[in-house]
């Protein structure tokens, strides 16, 4: 059963925060220019870049969600990263080149190009709804583990201490040295929560007397006849989130969303010098991501065995003892159970660094002063230094994180109903602003079309169609049960092909556009 943490294990802890406090430290500039605090003066190297790129992306829902789908499904979700491979082409190509070239803060100055302020403040706004949910639930995600390392339970008190340490953490690693900060800070967290999986990987196979051959074989012919090493699920279960046709289209765009049009993803790769150097970052990123979660899938394989296959465990066969109920404690009560003061609070220190809400935090920050405060001070005629604007962003950070941390509180509450394992609900809730400004985007990169009514609406209608589509709305409202049947991929294109349609409905004032 879990043990409580000893000396050894909060001394670790300690050394963490000491250690990623002097990363902050040390890459703070005191930054003067807005634009050196929200994309590090563009002087970022790209494979500094990439590493940060994939400490977002992958986030505490790899650390522990990744596991807990290979414990108990297959390595279907492994290939959905060759979607986001395809994505990084089209946004390599298509969005990348036209961001450095309009010399943007954020995404979605692109469309004040095309259209207007207000079509701009409209993506801003939905970006930082969407983002409050998807950060919202990474940060619940985390609390989950937190507060099975402080309190040894997941009760909703708990849940919430847990999520103010977190929210505490991002604030102090990230309020004076901007991006350039995360980004360093990110490094540190990327080595330490890889560093982590490889420990407990490794301690995983030693506790296992089956040879490698054994292993190999009794994953592929599991119990009932299961493959659970298998990489490609044909199927055409709409229910499934990871099937191969899932992943050619949902997944697709929703990693175009999140390379793209996610500010907190994107941010990462305006920081660079150029768009070449942005691209090679975003490349980068998205091949460092495959043998990262592959790791994570392994030891969810490994617990598999651990605890369900005493037939390979021989005289070590054990029960898992745990938190019953819990979709993602299998991971965490592997960590709490069987391995050794000392090295325990190095794993934690892992489960911490991949739950920073740091990331979320300055992208949402520089939305609000880039696409919002900035406009608003200088159509009043204000005449204010760079460093109001570096202040704003303090500001706000500390708003914002009022903000995620009720969302964490709501998503306890959220997860529970729907009961959806926590990889595909963070994963899903991201939907929520990708659909609409995938609409958006589509029509301003592949058509005339378009106008700031018909981008405010197809945001909405986006919005709309995933909300629909919630089992709590569902039930609630008496709609077809089929509607809360589909997995979240589906819901997005159906989500993003609406948004298309009502923003193409639009007709442009000046036909150059």
């Amino acid at each position: 059963m879990p043990l409580a943490y000893t000396g050894y294990d909060w001394a670790v802890l300690g050394g963490y925060v000491a250690l990623l406090a002097l990363a902050a430290w040390w890459s703070t500039r005191n930054p003067a220019k807005a634009e050196d605090y929200f994309l590090a003066g563009h002087h970022a190297p790209a494979w500094l870049v990439a590493i940060s790129a994939l400490s977002t992306m992958q986030s505490a829902a790899t650390f522990l969600g990744a596991p807990d789908n290979s414990y108990r499904g297959d390595w279907s979700y492994l290939t959905s990263n060759f979607a986001a491979i395809i994505a990084a082409v089209f946004v390599a190509r298509l969005l990348i080149p036209r961001y450095y070239a309009l010399g943007v803060t954020t995404v979605y100055e692109l469309l004040e190009v095309r259209f207007d302020r207000t079509a701009r403040r409209a993506a801003a706004g939905m970006y930082l709804v969407g983002r409050i949910l998807a950060s919202g639930a990474r940060l619940y995600l985390a609390a989950i583990a937190v507060s099975m390392i402080i309190f040894l339970d997941v009760e909703p008190q708990h849940i919430l201490i847990a999520s103010a340490v977190l929210v505490v953490f991002g604030i102090v690693f990230t309020l004076f040295g901007g991006l350039n900060a995360v980004i360093w800070s990110d490094l540190v967290q990327v080595v330490l929560y890889v560093g982590g999986a490889l420990i407990v990987f490794g301690l995983l196979w030693n506790r296992i007397p089956a040879p490698a051959a054994e292993i190999w074989e009794g994953l592929r012919q599991a119990p009932g006849g299961v493959d659970k090493l298998r990489l490609f699920d044909w199927s055409l279960d709409w229910s499934k989130p990871f099937t191969v046709w899932a992943i050619l289209t949902g997944l697709v765009l929703l990693n175009i969303g999140n390379a793209g049009l996610d500010q907190d993803t994107s941010q990462r790769f305006l920081a660079c010098e150029d768009a070449k150097a942005g691209n090679r970052a975003l490349y980068l990123s998205m091949w460092m991501t495959i043998p990262v979660v592959a790791l994570f899938m392994a030891i969810g394989s490994l617990l598999h065995i651990f605890y369900e296959r005493p037939e390979l465990m021989g005289a070590s066969a054990s029960a898992m003892q745990g938190f019953s109920g819990e979709k993602i404690t299998i991971f965490m009560s592997f960590i709490l159970s069987e391995i050794p003061p000392g090295v325990r609070g190095l794993i934690t220190v892992g489960v911490i660094a991949a739950a920073a809400i740091n990331s979320g935090l300055i992208s949402m920050s520089a939305v609000l002063v880039s696409d919002f405060y900035r406009p608003w001070k200088e159509r009043h005629g204000a005449q204010v230094g760079e460093h109001h604007y570096v202040n704003a962003g303090r500001g706000a950070m500390l708003l914002l994180a009022l903000a995620l941390f009720a969302m964490s509180i709501l998503c306890f509450y959220w997860q529970r109903y729907t009961d959806m394992p926590l990889l595909e609900f963070v994963l899903g809730v991201m939907a929520f602003a990708y659909s609409g400004l995938l609409g958006v985007y589509a029509t301003v990169l592949f058509t005339k079309r378009g106008s700031t009514a018909s981008v405010i609406a197809a945001l909405a209608v986006g919005f709309a169609a995933i909300l629909l589509q919630q089992h709590y709305i569902v039930d609630s409202f008496g709609l077809p049960p089929a509607m809360k049947g589909l997995a979240f991929p589906w819901q997005l294109c159906i989500g993003a092909g609406l948004a298309f349609l009502v923003c193409l409905a639009g007709k442009p004032l000046f036909s150059d556009r």
